[in-house]
């Protein structure tokens, strides 16, 4: 009889401890599904407001882009080309660091589409109206594409968990390295490294005012409207009153 009920007993026991520890894992488990519905929640809240900054960043340095390859005279092939490198390149690097899949235009593809709608339109108005595009015509809507992707990079690099420093460069990047693309496509030093005037250092302090205005929790859409604002703003300002940074003369002697 004893031998019977002991018998009796183990799966009793051994049901029990089942229940216990598929309990005990429902209990470690439900934290870890909380914190990434939070996630996720906040990446899609985010991703609303970083679509239309892209997408007026997108427009800003393709126009600049199709600019760019107007005036050194390229075929329609070429303003295409130039365009899309220097709206999705800096980017696009941007993506390759932080190894996020698909890249931000493969996710969007219709950001293409724009871009070939913005050259032709660029193009047709130009021959038009017989507008000579000018170094200074690129660099308006340049300042423009510059501030807004150094805050949108800037944001997506904070939402996948990297440190301050980091996430601004990030930003730096991703404002700075279509433009450097589109000068070597068009054979010519990359205005970034070579006119002197304030550029990457204007992203980099929109990107802190970023991670300030983030960090003292006035909303994601505030942070991205102020870091990119601070990086317009001193680009043109760089622009209109011809600052100067400190450049390296070989044929200075002491």
């Amino acid at each position: 009889m004893t031998a019977r009920r002991a018998s009796e007993r183990r799966p009793i026991l051994g049901l029990t401890a089942q229940a216990v520890y598929a309990e005990r894992m429902d209990l470690s488990i439900a934290p870890q599904a909380l914190g990434q519905t939070l996630s996720r929640t906040l990446s899609v809240t985010l991703t609303h407001t970083q679509t239309g900054i892209e997408i007026a960043a997108i427009a800003a340095f393709a126009l600049s882009g199709a600019i760019e390859g107007a005036r050194k005279r390229l075929d329609a092939v070429g303003v295409a080309v130039v365009a899309c490198l220097t709206a999705f390149g800096g980017g696009t690097l941007r993506d390759v660091l932080l190894d996020r899949r698909p890249f931000f235009w493969v996710e969007h593809a219709w950001y293409i589409w724009v871009v070939f709608g913005l050259c032709a339109a660029a193009m047709l108005t130009m021959r038009a109206r017989h507008f000579h595009p000018t170094e200074r015509a690129m660099q308006w809507p340049d300042a423009l594409g510059l501030g807004l992707f150094a805050a949108s990079g800037t944001q997506i690099a904070l939402t996948a968990g990297m440190p301050a420093l980091v996430a601004v460069l990030m930003g730096v990047i991703t404002s700075v390295f279509g433009g450097v693309l589109r000068d070597i496509v068009c054979n010519q030093i990359p205005t970034a490294f070579s006119d002197h005037r304030p550029y990457a250092l204007c992203a980099f302090a929109g990107g802190w005012v970023l991670v300030a205005v983030q960090r003292a929790e006035w909303g994601a859409s505030a942070a991205l409207a102020a870091g990119a604002l601070v990086a317009i703003v001193l680009r043109v300002a760089g622009m209109w009153w011809d600052w100067q940074l400190p450049a390296w003369d070989a044929e200075r002697r002491r």
